[in-house]
């Protein structure tokens, strides 16, 4: 499939997703044509649990994440800091194309969901790089995707970008105005996150709106596989709580 095919491809998905909330309009679809059905957010047909309340196939920091309440924990205290971002890591797989959807909740900081990231053992143990569903209590970057000790910021909330190989993303696109999409955080609540991967197709999906879409062209840095991880990040103590995590290969 040519870009621009792609392209028109994701800009279909991406205004037919973001607006799945919302009310359709009074006036009837054209003869002929089905409006497309509302996105069901805790619809996880074909979905499968890989937590099953206890750490089986999840391997973190025991200092720092723990089950409590239904739910993966971690957390921070002024006596217990952290140098460096650290993750828990799910051991089960390391899927290509798949489907991610979880429910988080925090209390300070920032926090995110990692996706087709590898090892970095050299920097210290539990530590990823890879492609990260973003998450911050202030709700600044909250449902962009970003990639942790790589590329950084690749799709900010409301965008669709493109990388290509040895250049910086570019915006192809708008989803939603991010302003309007930050309206759909639920601070001290618990949020859904919704992660498709396709190929090189990266979409991610909070509360049932489309937040950020990216085009991965990048044949040198993107990666097409890799493991699944949970963050806790440096910073001012803190907690957060993962829960109802589900994949779909």
């Amino acid at each position: 499939m040519s870009l621009y095919h792609r392209i028109v491809l994701c800009l279909t998905l991406g205004a037919a997703l973001a607006t799945a909330q919302a009310p359709f309009p009074s006036r009837p679809a054209p003869r002929g044509m089905k409006m497309p059905e509302a996105l069901v957010v805790d619809d996880r047909t074909g979905f499968e649990s890989i937590f099953d309340g206890t750490l089986k196939n999840w391997d973190g920091d025991p200092k720092i994440w723990r089950v409590e309440a239904g739910a993966i924990v971690g957390e921070t205290t002024k006596d217990n800091t952290l140098k460096i971002n650290t993750f828990i890591i799910y051991r089960g797989d390391k899927p290509k194309d798949f489907e991610l959807k979880l429910e988080f909740r925090m209390n300070n900081t920032n926090s995110g969901v990692q996706y087709r990231s590898v090892e970095l053992p050299e920097v210290g143990k539990w530590v990823l790089k890879g492609y990260q569903a973003d998450m911050d209590f202030v709700n600044t970057y909250t449902g962009m995707l970003y990639e942790e000790r790589g590329r950084g910021i690749v799709a900010l909330r409301g965008q669709m970008t493109q990388i290509e190989n040895g250049k910086n993303s570019r915006v192809i696109g708008q989803l939603q105005d991010g302003d309007e999409l930050k309206g759909y955080v639920k601070i001290n609540g618990w949020n859904q996150f919704h992660v498709i991967a396709r190929g090189n197709l990266l979409v991610h999906i909070l509360n049932g709106h489309v937040t950020s879409v990216m085009i991965d062209d990048d044949t040198e840095k993107r990666t097409m596989e890799g493991l699944i991880g949970l963050q806790m990040h440096v910073g001012p103590p803190m907690k957060v709580e993962f829960k109802n995590i589900y994949l779909k290969r």
